[in-house]
């Protein structure tokens, strides 16, 4: 058995039927690449291959009263790849729309925590048309944050994936095993007792990153404050109900805006949706006077010697949208984005993955209730939104087979920040996916449309 890191674990205590907590990934791909064309058992079939050396696909959460500690991942001895692969056909006429109302609702539905925490919906009649007569396929994979941050995200996807229609599947890998109730409460109480001891370490680090903050603050040299966000539409109480929508650009196209201003492709991204959200505030009389705040997941795999499937920092990052010139507006953000990595690399990378571990699961759920019921969640929010740029291949990918045409990331959306728009470079195209909660933003396809207008946007205004 293997035991949850503590910001693993995070994710499996805050989550609530309102917020469900496990990341996305929408495929559109060419079933004419097959070898000897497309059928759902052929796919099922070459699943369960792939799944053979993905341990991480057959593992599943256990844990018990008398277990002290975070839970562990044990073996399902019971894997049933039928189980977790669903098939489904979009309504005609099959289009953007029909497709996002499907995988909103995919993504509103919690996953079974008695088995391995993933599923995989292969939609078919995309485009109006069946596989068999030129149409495409569109596959969802949805995967717990438990278990995947960003980066072991995209690793997954990866290993899904493959560089030739027609390459092997890979030599099957061994799981982590089994774990019996006494096994799992015997090692929990271990390490409960010696939590005192990593508390000794992570005191001294926080005490030093508190005192460098400070002297940054006095020299304004800090990344962006939580808690400084304006309010919006989004920034509430969310719902059950969740909503997606996706762009894609070229991505010569943004990387020819970083050549005409001599930032960085983060800054670019980051730039392209301070426009898109600038625009859909102004057009509906909303745009606050002060800047809206990104939290943006850092990773830290290169960083940390930590334990875990999540190795992440964040970073708040100010998107200047109080700033009218979309020129202005992008050499504000990569100057701000500049002092923000200065100040979040000077923070300890294992900081948020010590503190979590201290955190037992009755303070999570606890404090995630309270600031759900509250008002905080629009009067005080942390931050407006998250955004989140993960690099991808950038060579022909087939998925089973068939090749990958786009992929759009969705990550999760939290109460008080009711939208995630995160962004995946991959073989020439940055593929950009939002989802939100409908009760709070019906029109998310105005905000996907408007990406392709803040690019030309930022390269007119370079001349």
């Amino acid at each position: 058995m293997q035991r949850l890191s503590g910001l693993d674990a995070s994710f499996l205590y805050l989550e609530t039927s309102a917020q469900p907590l496990h990341v996305c990934s929408v495929l559109e791909i060419d079933p004419s690449t097959i070898p000897g064309g497309y059928t759902f058992d052929q796919m099922r079939d070459a699943l369960t291959q792939r799944i053979k050396a993905m341990p991480e696909f057959r593992e599943k959460v256990a844990d018990n009263r008398f277990n002290l500690d975070h839970p562990v991942w044990v073996e399902d001895h019971d894997f049933d790849v039928d189980r977790h692969l669903h098939r489904i056909a979009l309504p005609s006429p099959g289009g953007r729309v029909e497709l996002g109302e499907i995988c909103g609702h995919i993504a509103s539905l919690t996953l079974d925590r008695t088995r391995p925490l993933w599923e995989m919906w292969i939609i078919e009649n995309v485009g109006g048309a069946d596989a068999d007569s030129g149409g495409r396929l569109a596959v969802l994979t949805k995967v717990h944050h438990a278990c995947v941050d960003g980066v072991t995200g995209a690793n997954l996807m990866s290993q899904l994936c493959s560089t030739e229609p027609d390459a092997p599947a890979p030599d099957p890998v061994d799981g982590v095993g089994g774990g019996s109730d006494l096994e799992i409460a015997v090692s929990g109480a271990f390490k409960f007792a010696t939590r005192p001891l990593k508390l000794v370490n992570v005191v001294p680090s926080t005490l030093s990153t508190v005192v460098d903050t400070v002297r940054r603050a006095r020299n304004g040299l800090t990344m962006a404050a939580p808690f400084a966000a304006p309010k919006t539409r989004f920034n509430a109480t969310v719902t059950g109900r969740r909503n997606v929508a996706f762009a894609q650009l070229d991505l010569e196209d943004v990387k020819a805006v970083k050549n005409q201003y001599g930032v960085k492709v983060n800054d670019v991204v980051m730039a392209l949706v301070a426009g898109v959200l600038r625009r859909f505030l102004l057009d509906r009389e909303e745009l606050p006077d002060g800047t809206l705040v990104a939290m943006v997941p850092v990773s830290v795999h290169e960083k940390s010697d930590r334990p875990g499937r999540n190795q992440v920092s964040a970073m708040f990052a100010s998107l200047h949208t109080d700033i009218e010139d979309p020129a202005e507006r992008l050499r504000a953000i990569a100057g701000a984005n500049s002092v923000a990595k200065q100040h979040s690399a000077a923070i300890g990378a294992t900081l948020l993955q010590d503190w979590s571990q201290f955190a037992a699961p009755a303070v999570f759920g606890a404090a995630m209730r309270v600031y759900a019921s509250s008002r905080l969640t629009s009067a005080v929010p942390v931050y407006n939104l998250v955004v989140s740029n993960v690099p991808g291949p950038q060579v022909p990918l087939y998925f089973l087979g068939a090749q990958v045409n786009a992929m759009y990331p969705l990550g999760p959306i939290f109460h008080g920040s009711g939208l995630n728009v995160t962004v995946m470079s991959l073989d020439g195209t940055l593929d950009v996916g939002l989802i939100s909660c409908p009760d709070l933003l019906p029109d998310l396809w105005d905000m996907a449309d408007d990406f392709e207008v803040a690019l030309k946007e930022l390269s007119n205004a370079a001349g």
